[in-house]
């Protein structure tokens, strides 16, 4: 299999040979974000908005690394390769200091890595099955940050129990899955979350609020109680890898009927004109 190429610190090279010190700041703390920008066609999708939360996690981190959006297309472009859907992984780490220690380097160069992956095809058509638990994870979900262990272990205990994802409850309420935003359908109302420091601010949901609103769906951005998720009529996941995941059973009961509902369909065409558009 022949060895991708990668971009790292200002070089492209085969990623068999991309390599960086033990005292990277991201190897040894955690200490860096990143991003995750799917490209359809050749074409990166909702490149502005990725970058603009890219560049507002650097600042969350304190991390200043000034790139315009034409630098960054320089960058990640020559990634691409012939295919139908990709997507550019960008990490961004603090770099290599000279000792190991929590407080920030008074000199450090970010370690910026790049590389292009295909996006697996999915099955949405015909929904997955999720569970419930708890969001254990730090205060600061809003930072697309390299740290995710908490986000691993609860995704991990979805996979053990054959689902495709955990739905995270927090007092009450759902948050986000443990790597996807949710919506939820209850009383005909599309529901979703609003942006806080308790979940991701997602790029696919940001294009799915808007798509409801300008084709007249009742929507609504808020609080999903948890007894409103668990009579939901449909639910969905939502990544920029995985688009739009209708969830058929939620801690192995059906969700409304057990079947992808009416809104997903309906969501789900008006999602992939959108892509065919703004390509």
């Amino acid at each position: 299999m022949q060895d991708k190429i990668v971009y790292l610190n200002g070089e492209y090279l085969p990623l068999s040979e991309a390599k960086i010190s033990v005292l990277d700041r991201g190897f040894l703390f955690g200490d860096g974000i990143y991003e995750v920008i799917p490209a359809y066609f050749g074409q990166l999708f909702c490149l502005e908005a990725h970058l603009q939360r890219l560049n507002n996690s650097l600042n969350a981190i304190r991390l200043p690394l000034a790139l315009n959006t034409q630098q960054w297309l320089d960058i990640l472009q020559p990634l691409l390769v012939e295919g139908d859907a990709q997507y550019i992984y960008l990490q961004i780490t603090r770099g290599v200091a000279d000792k190991r220690d929590h407080a920030f380097p008074e000199h450090c160069k970010p370690t910026v890595f790049a590389m292009c992956s295909a996006i697996a095809p999915f099955p949405r058509e015909n929904g997955v099955q999720a569970i419930t638990l708890d969001d254990m994870r730090w205060q600061l979900c809003s930072i697309k940050a390299t740290t995710l262990l908490a986000n691993i272990l609860l995704r991990q205990e979805a996979v053990d129990q054959a689902c495709a994802e955990a739905i995270l409850l927090k007092e009450g309420y759902a948050t986000e899955g443990a790597a996807s935003n949710v919506f939820a359908v209850v009383d005909d109302i599309l529901i979703t979350p609003a942006n806080s420091n308790e979940i991701l601010p997602g790029i696919t949901r940001d294009v799915i609020i808007d798509l409801a609103k300008v084709n007249g769906m009742s929507m609504r951005v808020g609080l999903i109680l948890e007894a409103d998720l668990r009579r939901a009529s449909e639910i969905w996941l939502t990544s920029s890898t995985r688009e739009i995941l209708p969830v058929i059973t939620l801690d192995n009961k059906p969700v409304g009927d057990g079947q992808v509902g009416p809104v997903w369909k309906t969501m789900q065409k008006l999602f992939q004109e959108y892509k065919r558009e703004v390509l």
